[in-house]
């Protein structure tokens, strides 16, 4: 009886130990790749003649403030743009007014993603199903390269060289994504394994409204994960304008109030409110030509 107790004991000791060995040998989960949906600006190209009425109309209508205008080269061929951040509680954006021609591809990105390893995103991004279209190439702060999506969503990713500190934000602008329905399941899928995010909703008869087409349905997937908000919209594309144009998305408390602003800033209401999926929405035109879309909860 004495010897089968020890031989127990020495099993359930190997046991234990074996188990303590296989649970630290598991990989250590990576770090995530995002920093923070404040960090995640879109791209506004404009006309440099048009660039502070822009800049201006978009603080008047959001609120926020402006940094330190300037002129840089943004690319890894030469080329020189005015160049500014915008920070408002409901979104950051990056403005540039190139003085020179735009080299190929820059323009073609919809976003930049603060990222907190650029090496470890490229591949991330590599292994999920995107082509690298620029290649990583330093910048005067830091270092930046180019994705493309499946569905063709072009997006930059960058890293600072000094960590930047933006103050958060009130409510997550949405990045406005449309594809084809071809191609929704592998942008969505792929995504959200780099991101290490996840799906909100996937409304398969979303109201045809929202892309300005009333009387039928679409596809609508709502993605968040720390680089923000995704919302993945798949058509056939027959979209009357301006749906298709409007990057983002911008969350305010109340859209009458906003839409007040905009228009004695000079912006263009393109399509008056409506209500769909608890929330009232427009779509703007701001000097310069951006195009966005703005919401708020349904009252």
């Amino acid at each position: 009886m004495r010897t089968l107790r020890s031989l127990i004991v020495t099993t359930l000791v190997a046991v234990g130990l074996a188990a303590s060995s296989v649970a630290s040998a598991k990989p250590a989960a990576s770090p995530p790749l995002s920093v923070g949906p404040q960090y995640d600006t879109t791209h506004v190209y404009v006309a440099p003649d048009d660039f502070d009425k822009f800049t201006d109309s978009f603080v008047a209508t959001f609120g926020g403030h402006k940094s330190q205008q300037g002129v840089f080269q943004v690319t890894p061929t030469p080329s020189q743009t005015m160049s500014q951040l915008v920070f408002t509680p409901v979104g950051t954006i990056s403005v540039f007014g190139f003085k020179t021609p735009v080299p190929y591809p820059f323009g073609n990105e919809r976003t930049g993603y603060l990222v907190t390893d650029m090496d470890a995103a490229v591949k991330s991004a590599k292994a999920h199903g995107a082509d690298v279209t620029v290649a990583t190439f330093p910048d005067p702060i830091g270092r930046d390269a180019i994705i493309a999506w499946p569905g063709g969503v072009n997006m930059q990713l960058y890293w600072h060289t000094q960590a930047p500190n933006y103050d958060s934000l009130q409510t997550v602008p949405e990045n406005r994504v449309y594809v084809s329905p071809e191609r929704a399941d592998a942008l969505i899928r792929n995504f959200v394994a780099f991101s290490r995010g996840k799906v909100v909703s996937d409304d398969r008869k979303a109201p045809g409204v929202e892309i300005g087409r009333p009387d039928d349905t679409y596809r609508r997937v709502r993605i968040e994960s720390g680089f923000g908000k995704m919302t993945v919209l798949a058509t056939d594309g027959h979209l009357p304008y301006p749906f298709g144009h409007e990057m983002t998305g911008y969350e305010v408390a109340n859209l009458n109030d906003t839409l007040q602003k905009a228009k004695a800033a000079g912006v263009t209401v393109l399509v008056p409110p409506f209500t769909s999926d608890k929330r009232e929405a427009a779509v703007v035109q701001f000097p310069g030509g951006y195009i966005a879309e703005i919401h708020a909860a349904a009252q």
